[in-house]
């Protein structure tokens, strides 16, 4: 991606310090296959939260003091351009309609973190809580998804935080509450498959900003839109299952297949349209 000369974003709340690095076991690969699955069970693992009233995954802190390289500094800068970008686009996308957007707040942590939502580890993966309307990242998931799933890229790197902040879009657009309402009183199936539609939505909206971001800025390289849809399909509830566990199960996916995730982040960033995504008025099997 180009980012020269881009502004950074001042809705950015680093909660780095002292807390020290978790300690993981299993190997690293195994873990972070496990947060990757982590994330794309609710995208953000709102649902989740909200049913756990203490820290969500286990494990403990090293005891050792986090101490930035210069790899983080140049990922939070990234990171920190990027968000701005998606306020840009989100504003005058909402402008548009009438509506005011009001931004998310970018929360950095390390190892472990109190949310609006409860507690997380970096376990978790990134997620938005909007209890407190803030999206939250611990810089290493990036290093580790290049590791271990070989999504790589600062595209794909923008790709995830463009869906956690389309998360807060469909907060902002009403779509999110209505969504988790109706989770709440369905059948763990249906449930799932509203999730399903959620988290599609959000691979949408991530694309939409990326049309928008790059008429605006001129931000995308080439390369870059295949970084983004190798990360979709890696990232899938198929993918991820059956690197997990040799095997897939269908019911249980909550956040769309290699195939959906890649096609609904492709419709995004071709139409470049909020109302081209409605995936909650398409039938189930169409999704």
């Amino acid at each position: 991606m180009n980012l020269n000369g881009r502004r950074q974003s001042n809705n950015i709340q680093d909660r780095r310090g002292g807390k020290g690095r978790l300690a993981l076991g299993g190997g690293i690969g195994a873990v972070i296959i496990a947060a990757l699955i982590a994330w794309i069970s609710g995208g953000n693992p709102l649902d989740v939260l909200m049913s756990n009233s203490g820290t969500l995954l286990g494990g403990g802190a090293s005891g050792t003091e986090y101490v930035p390289d210069a790899q983080d500094a140049e990922l939070e800068a990234f990171t920190s351009k990027i968000l701005a970008g998606t306020e840009d686009v989100w504003s005058a996308e909402f402008k548009k309609m009438g509506l005011e957007y009001e931004p998310p707040t970018l929360v950095l942590f390390n190892g472990s973190v109190q949310s609006g939502c409860g507690g997380a580890t970096s376990q978790v993966g990134p997620f938005y809580c909007s209890a407190d309307n803030c999206v939250y990242i611990d810089l290493s998931f990036f290093k580790e998804m290049r590791q271990s799933l070989g999504a790589d890229g600062d595209f794909a790197y923008a790709y995830v935080i463009a869906h956690e902040v389309g998360h807060h879009v469909q907060d902002q657009l009403g779509i999110l509450g209505k969504a988790h309402e109706q989770m709440s009183r369905t059948s763990e199936e249906e449930a799932n498959r509203i999730s399903v539609r959620i988290e599609l939505q959000a691979d949408y909206l991530a694309g939409v900003w990326a049309n928008h971001d790059n008429a605006m800025f001129g931000s995308l390289e080439p390369g870059d839109v295949e970084e983004a849809v190798n990360t979709a399909r890696v990232i899938g509830d198929d993918y991820l299952q059956k690197k997990a566990q040799g095997y897939a199960v269908p019911e249980s996916f909550n956040h769309g297949t290699s195939e959906q995730r890649q096609r609904w982040l492709a419709k995004g960033l071709q139409l470049g349209t909020i109302s081209g995504g409605d995936t909650f008025s398409v039938p189930y099997s169409d999704l």
